[in-house]
């Protein structure tokens, strides 16, 4: 069975950074931290997000620097291990700044690698 693709990996990372940011959206942090299904739910989808970005090979990294990827991991890391319990604050700050600014990052490196594997056409 062969691996999958790395750029299906991308494409995880961008519908759980897009969930985690519908998940919240209407929120304030309160209310977020009260929600229960909204919180685990964008938990969730953050820890997916760092996994799959443990997927994405260095050299494709290396293509786009302004994508924090190794916070991202790291991230995923302390969220799914728990490292003395999550920090609300820092979720916050996460799903407010960071993702935001990380979305179009990663949309962006999807339009990169989608031109850079479409066969250029033919001469006549």
């Amino acid at each position: 069975m062969s691996e999958r693709e790395w750029r299906f990996y991308l494409d995880d990372m961008i519908s759980f950074a897009e969930k985690a940011l519908a998940y919240t959206e209407g929120l304030d942090q309160k209310m977020f931290i009260a929600s229960g299904l909204n919180y685990d739910a964008t938990v969730r989808n953050l820890e997916l997000l760092g996994e799959a970005a443990t997927h994405i090979p260095s050299d494709q990294r290396d293509v786009c620097p302004a994508i924090p990827w190794r916070q991202i991991i790291a991230t995923r890391n302390r969220l799914i291990h728990s490292y003395l319990g999550i920090d609300n604050d820092t979720l916050w700050s996460i799903i407010e700044d960071d993702i935001s600014c990380l979305l179009p990052e990663l949309r962006k490196l999807k339009e990169q690698t989608t031109k850079a594997s479409t066969c250029p056409t033919q001469e006549k």
